[in-house]
């Protein structure tokens, strides 16, 4: 039922994408700003309160309505999972500016891939060379390939029913509003929301770096987790990255004009400096990735059924 439940939600997936924004994103916008209007007196505790509200109780209610739905009927939980996958799951909408900016840089239209950059990941990159135009896609494409697919495997499967892709889901989703927030007085109502993530995503980083590596070259890419990871900013995003450049052998990272400003960065990886010429090579690895996931869902299931 696991494997069928994910192969459903991501076939349905990439035949009608979801609008993510309207039907999740804004509706969990929206609670956060309830929230934040009922609890935030600056007050980092309170932003606990609030996370325990927004995030840890609807993944306990996915729980139970998910055992209900089995007691009752194994069918209706089957369906269950699906529709809560198909909610979760939001990479089409990625892969979609991805391939856009890839067709661009392509085509030579520079100024048509900034400005789908700066639509899909935000920022200000008007006077953004080409080749950091398809290095900072490349980056931001690991890692919402983790996030948007990867990361929820090992959720479904470690959680009952859909509960941890909703934990999951919930818990990323408030940690951009509260934590990556610009809004003055979010800093520390979010900082409990960022902190949970992280251990939230802690193993999911990890298998994704390890598959990223299976998939890749093995060497450079644990060689890139092992010594670079820490450099970037935020290590979580950095574990990804340096992997996946590893595993690529490309280098990423690395100074990027945003707006006005020369942005220094650490530089990532091993290799060639990444261009346009390795944006299908990234794409590659995160569909081999995703083979190997579900390959590993479907003998984890076959042993299962043969034990059972």
């Amino acid at each position: 039922m696991t494997l069928l439940s994910l192969l459903v939600a991501i076939i349905l997936e990439q035949i009608r994408p979801l609008p993510v924004r309207r039907f999740v994103e804004e509706p969990i916008a929206a609670l956060a700003r309830l929230i934040e209007n009922n609890l935030n007196d600056g007050v980092s505790r309170h932003g606990a309160v609030g996370w325990y509200v927004a995030v840890l109780l609807p993944a306990v209610l996915t729980a139970l309505i998910y055992a209900l739905l089995f007691y009752i009927q194994p069918l209706a939980a089957f369906i269950f999972n699906i529709v809560v996958l198909y909610l979760g799951l939001g990479y089409r909408q990625h892969s979609h500016y991805y391939g856009r900016i890839h067709a661009s840089l392509r085509a030579q239209e520079v100024d048509r891939a900034r400005q789908l950059l700066t639509q899909w990941r935000g920022g200000h990159y008007d006077h953004t060379p080409a080749d950091e135009v398809a290095r900072l896609a490349i980056e931001y494409a690991l890692v919402v390939g983790h996030r948007q697919v990867f990361a929820l495997f090992p959720m479904f499967l470690l959680f009952p029913g859909p509960s941890g892709v909703v934990l999951y889901r919930l818990a990323e989703r408030f940690s951009h509003l509260w934590a990556d927030s610009q809004q003055p007085g979010l800093a520390d109502f979010g900082r409990f929301a960022r902190k949970a993530f992280d251990v939230i995503d802690w193993v999911p980083t990890r298998m994704t770096a390890i598959a990223f590596s299976i998939m890749g070259d093995f060497e450079g890419a644990i060689y890139c987790w092992r010594t670079q990871s820490t450099l970037w900013p935020r290590v979580v995003d950095g574990v990804l990255i340096a992997a996946g450049a590893g595993a690529l052998g490309i280098q990423l990272g690395g100074l990027v004009h945003e707006g006005a400003e020369l942005v220094e960065r650490p530089d990532i990886g091993t290799g060639e400096p990444a261009d346009v010429d390795f944006m299908y090579s990234a794409v590659g690895l995160i569909r081999r990735t995703l083979v190997l996931f579900l390959l590993i869902i479907l003998l984890i299931g076959i042993s299962g059924w043969a034990g059972g």
